[in-house]
């Protein structure tokens, strides 16, 4: 997992953690996504998730200072369960994560990232399952969903089932955005701590650059805010499930060509 700190390294770092706020900053969700996606296409995954860690945690702190206090207190009561399960399934992912083979993962990470585009679009409908609010927000299902949800963020950084989840539930956009920065903020604080237990930074560079890649990941997020109210929902989608498409048939190519 060393990472040779040439000019082209770090510029690939800056260039893609800066789109990847922009993203977050203008939809709301996408920067861990986005980051470590593209940057598995030229790294090796584990690397690629190990350096999006802190960038991650950045961003989400930025974007958690839209909520209120009021927000934070009914985020905490209403999706309490959801957040202890996506603890403790992170935590089990993180553990996962040195031991998956890289073009397998690949594959996967591209799969999966097909897969949200596909859920997310309005082109082609989908079957959909009409569930009863009750049961869906019930705390046995939400401590499910967050910890199925948390083995997969902790071992690649793709957290949409969460985002899927939470879209759902019929958030107003600004408190949906505050949500998911809330829950993603609460996983990465974890995360820091849990990756130099593990060793999963296994040189100074790499904790180094992941710290140093929060810089340019924020001033995107700032930028993305700033086109928020320009940028209409339909070019939002667009722009976003077409970046997402690109790169997840990237992996795809990348990985069954190792294989």
């Amino acid at each position: 997992m060393a990472v040779a700190l040439t000019p082209a390294v770090v510029g690939l770092l800056v260039g893609t953690v800066f789109l990847a706020g922009a993203v977050n900053g203008v939809a709301g969700f996408g920067f861990a996504l986005v980051a470590t996606m593209a940057l598995a296409t030229v790294l090796d995954p584990a690397t690629a998730v190990v350096l999006i860690i802190f960038p991650v945690f950045a961003v989400n702190l930025s974007l958690v200072g839209d909520l209120s206090v009021d927000d934070l207190r009914y985020c905490g009561r209403r999706f309490g369960p959801l957040i202890g399960g996506a603890l403790v399934g992170t935590l089990a992912g993180m553990v996962l994560l040195d031991r998956l083979p890289a073009a397998p993962l690949r594959v996967g990470l591209g799969v999966v990232t097909l897969a949200f585009v596909a859920s997310m679009q309005s082109v082609v409908p989908l079957p959909s399952w009409d569930a009863d609010a009750a049961f869906v927000e019930s705390g046995p299902v939400m401590a499910v969903v967050g910890a199925l949800s948390g083995v997969l963020f902790g071992a690649t950084n793709v957290g949409v089932q969460l985002v899927a989840y939470l879209r759902s539930r019929g958030l107003t956009h600004g408190l949906f955005v505050g949500v998911v920065a809330l829950v993603f903020l609460g996983l990465n604080g974890l995360r820091i701590g849990a990756a130099a237990v593990l060793g999963l930074y296994p040189t100074v560079t790499v904790a180094a650059l992941s710290v140093a890649a929060a810089v340019p990941a924020v001033a995107g997020v700032a930028v993305g805010k700033r086109l928020r109210g320009v940028v209409s929902e339909r070019q939002q989608r667009v722009g976003v499930l077409g970046l997402l498409t690109v790169i997840g048939l990237r992996l795809l190519s990348s990985g069954l060509g190792s294989l």
